[in-house]
């Protein structure tokens, strides 16, 4: 493409980058002689893409700010559809995480008040993100990629329900396919301001269904947790911005520049200020405990799941983290040299899983209480670990408030179940009550992936007869017609698992 003119006008110069659904290049507007950007569209892209694309044109076509990339030209030329942009010289705002409070403040004032002037054009972007974002030599934001964004009047070009963005800065009521409003840009600019002040995302995971799960629900750990030199004022502003409820956070991006310029201004008065005059404060005495701390070791691979639960759990007062491990096999050995009141243990992890380890950990520390704490939520992995001796099954998805109850609970001697686990069982979705043993399970997984009877007395080192013998008790059992539909009774009602047919 380098040096072939489009419509006889736009000469391309430089390929600047690719993304999914377009190549951009740089070129020169021969009849205006300007240098442009040309965005071409990729010729495989669906229709709902290429409606979307040309969607771009009709939103940035509406808005004139110096914050926000131009659209000059929409064209076709042969089999190319193109988008005349603005040129814009500059870095992406991916280059200034982390920065310092000031250039935080500064550029991040500047997206919001952009943003208030499309929104007041009933214009959200929707893809709020450093890599949408540059900045120029001069220091100006230039909000870029209007790809997805959406004009009121616009026809939705994608079904109500349906998500899209990208997962890490998307809000809850995005994550969610909910309709949306102005507020949803607030949000992503806080993940945005948020990831410039800590060097680090609020939310991170490696599934996006765990990532978009953090977003609807997860509380965000406090900026000054990563960054404890954070100005107070900013971090309140941040976590304004991600409120899960919209009515929460600031009404507008000028109400939110304004928090934003404020906090500048404060951190400068405290500075003039000084503090050498004042008196420091005697230190207080410690407070007498009525009750022992409970003394917690955490079980999970994700690291920044790991710090969240430790943040939150060290800040209540009442708990203290002694150990953390990232595999299975750390931690059943820190489990079982560190001795804590409740181990928090999250079933897949890299080696053994947590249901591995789970009866060395009940048979070797039996004064150990074991939560499970975890995203799995089918009725197999529910139940074996509770029959391998878990005290308690949560999922990830509950609240704060419900982890804190539930570990006081396990150590109390309770049996802790969660919401939406409960449920399951106190309703019977877990079966019928009918149980397997270990050689009836083998015996299903193998005729569940397609092995014949020989094949599984081979596997097994069983007679045939007995494994026939064993169908035939099956069959009865879970009211089969026959071999295979004993086996998909069996997945459908948990007692054998996807996971284990895959692991064969």
């Amino acid at each position: 493409m380098i040096g072939r003119k489009l419509k006889d006008r736009y000469e391309i110069q430089e390929h600047l980058g690719e993304g999914s659904t377009a190549t951009v290049y740089k070129a020169l507007d021969t009849r205006l002689g300007r240098t442009v950007a040309l965005k071409v569209l990729l010729s495989h892209v669906r229709d709902t893409t290429r409606r979307r694309f040309f969607q771009e044109a009709t939103a940035a076509a509406q808005l004139n700010h110096p914050n926000i990339m131009a659209i000059y030209d929409v064209g076709e030329d042969d089999d190319y559809q193109f988008l005349v942009v603005e040129y814009v010289d500059g870095s992406p705002l991916t280059y200034y995480i982390p920065s310092p409070t000031e250039t935080v403040i500064n550029l991040g004032a500047q997206i919001a008040r952009a943003l208030n002037y499309a929104h007041n054009r009933s214009i959200i972007h929707r893809d709020i993100k450093p890599a949408n974002i540059k900045v120029t030599p001069d220091g100006d934001i230039k909000i870029m990629d209007l790809g997805l964004a959406l004009p009121r009047e616009a026809m939705r070009v994608t079904a109500d329900g349906m998500v899209i963005g990208t997962p890490a800065y998307l809000s809850p009521e995005q994550a969610q396919g909910h309709p949306l409003d102005h507020r949803t840009d607030i949000y992503s600019l806080g993940i945005v301001l948020y990831e410039m002040v800590t060097g680090h995302l609020p939310f991170d995971a490696d599934e996006i269904p765990a990532l978009l799960l953090q977003q609807v629900r997860q509380p965000p750990p406090p900026p000054r947790l990563i960054k404890p030199d954070l100005p107070i004022e900013l971090e309140r502003v941040i976590l304004r911005t991600l409120e899960k409820n919209p009515v929460r956070r600031y009404p507008n991006g000028d109400a939110l520049a304004q928090a934003l310029v404020e906090c500048q201004e404060k951190e400068k008065k405290h500075d003039t200020q000084g503090t050498a005059s004042v008196r420091p404060e005697a230190p207080k005495p410690p407070l007498k405990r009525d009750r022992p701390m409970i003394r917690v070791m955490l079980a999970d691979d994700h690291t920044m799941i790991r710090r969240m639960l430790s943040n939150y759990l060290e800040t209540l007062g009442d708990f203290v983290v002694v150990g953390e491990a990232g595999d299975g096999e750390t931690a059943l050995k820190q489990t079982l040299a560190l001795l804590p009141d409740v181990l928090l243990l999250d079933l897949n992890m890299p080696g053994k899983g947590g249901l591995e380890i789970l009866p060395s950990i009940r048979a070797e520390a039996p004064n150990v209480k074991v939560l499970v704490l975890t995203g799995r939520e089918e009725d197999w992995y529910i139940m074996r670990a509770m029959r391998a001796g878990a005290h308690g099954y949560i999922l990830k998805s509950s609240g704060e408030g419900d982890l804190k109850d539930s570990i006081i609970k396990v150590t109390q001697g309770h049996m802790v179940l969660g919401q939406g686990v409960a449920e399951k069982i106190v309703t019977g979705l877990i079966g019928d009550g009918t149980s397997l043993n270990v050689t009836e399970r083998q015996i299903l997984l193998y005729v569940a992936a397609g092995e014949e009877n020989a094949a599984i007395a081979a596997h097994l080192q069983l007679s045939q007869s007995a494994v026939i013998e064993t169908l035939a008790q099956l069959m009865d059992k879970l009211h089969a017609s026959d071999r295979y539909a004993a086996a998909l009774i069996a997945l459908r009602d948990g007692l054998i698992s996807l996971n284990e047919l895959h692991d064969l």
